[in-house]
């Protein structure tokens, strides 16, 4: 977490702590101090106030923006993603296939861009919602949002897109964008764990996902997190005030990490190496010798902390479900890694890593 963020957060949990909900004094400054983050929100996203809605993160935003969408097109079954979701999305998708929806996965180019002219083939008259990710955890590929919420927008279908990974990196104007639903996560621009926000367009339909509730205008149960809320919101407007510093720190270090890389390992393979795109601070890595749990470990040895973009279950390591989606075979998908750089990050540090990889891999 920023220094700023933890502040706020002590001096929120000290003078705000009251049930934002409540009637008496001690609950109105918490109420002030929620609506004032609301408005400081969705001016960094160009939208209304009366669109935000903050949530534990963004698993529990995904789930709810996407349920509460669907309650309000009851008659409708057909819902289409693309195959790069978070596990959050598969899993609640996997959840509605049960209950009787029919799912349809979008297929990708090689660089994990949707391919257009098979949305529109999938497109169906009860086809509910599309949700397709910004921008990918993984190998870093970023959506054309606009174009694809343009194209729905014309045949009346909603769209949500999870905008965590690109939250802070990238703006998200969200009048402009064409989605009707966005969802997003403090951790990744260093506010609090356990926190987050929902944005669906006040001109968007929605329904409760439990009736009766009445927090966030009855979007989530629970007591509002008002600490968190408002240490959240600090670390966004410091972030985003810094979005151009840290991008330029990003790609510096990538395009380094990246040629180094290839002239001391000629035989690895960097995912969408040449394309423009792509996040600034991830970067995909297929060793073509080891397997990627293995090379994690070792470097967790060493001290580095990079994932797989694997699940690891009861010893079972699987392939990365994003590079099998565009392209790659099972043994490519077992040797990837997933590199991604904080803004404390440095280029000896950058060095440090390289010299690490190549003695594993020696």
């Amino acid at each position: 977490m920023s220094e700023k963020a933890i502040a706020s957060y002590t001096e929120a949990a000290k003078f705000a702590y009251g049930n934002s909900s409540s009637l008496h004094d001690i609950g109105g400054k918490a109420y002030e101090l929620l609506t004032a983050s609301r408005k400081a929100f969705a001016a960094l996203l160009g939208g209304d106030p009366n669109g935000v809605y903050f949530t534990s993160g963004g698993s529990e935003g995904n789930i709810l923006a996407i349920q509460s969408l669907l309650n309000s097109t009851p008659n409708k079954k057909h819902i289409i993603a693309s195959s790069l979701e978070h596990a959050s999305i598969d899993h609640y998708l996997s959840l509605l296939r049960a209950k009787g929806y029919d799912i349809t996965f979008l297929k990708h180019d090689q660089n994990g861009n949707i391919l257009m002219e098979h949305l529109e083939e999938e497109i169906r008259e009860d086809t509910a919602l599309v949700t397709i990710q910004h921008g990918n955890s993984e190998i870093g590929t970023i959506q054309n949002i606009k174009e694809i919420g343009l194209f729905l927008k014309k045949r009346k279908i909603y769209f949500h897109t999870d905008c965590v990974q690109t939250f802070g990196k990238l703006l998200i104007p969200v009048d402009e964008m064409n989605a009707d639903a966005y969802t997003f996560s403090s951790h990744k621009i260093y506010g609090p764990k356990g926190v987050g926000a929902v944005y669906i367009h006040p001109a968007a339909s929605w329904s409760p996902v439990i009736p009766g509730t009445t927090h966030e205008d009855g979007f989530r149960p629970g007591t509002v997190n008002v600490p968190g809320i408002f240490s959240f919101v600090t670390a966004a407007n410091e972030f985003y005030n810094q979005r151009e510093k840290h991008f330029n720190h990003f790609i510096k270090l990538k395009q380094h990490l990246i040629s180094q890389l290839k002239t001391q390992l000629p035989t690895i393979t960097i995912v969408n190496e040449t394309k423009k795109e792509v996040l600034p601070n991830i970067v995909g890595v297929v060793t073509n010798s080891l397997e990627g749990q293995f090379v994690m470990l070792e470097l967790n040895r060493k001290g580095f902390a990079v994932s797989t973009g694997s699940a690891c279950q009861a010893g079972n390591s699987h392939p990365s479900k994003t590079l099998l989606s565009i392209g790659f075979d099972k043994d490519s998908a077992h040797q990837f890694i997933r590199i991604s750089f904080g803004i404390t990050n440095t280029i000896s540090e950058v060095d440090e890593l390289i010299n690490a990889i190549l003695s594993i891999v020696r």
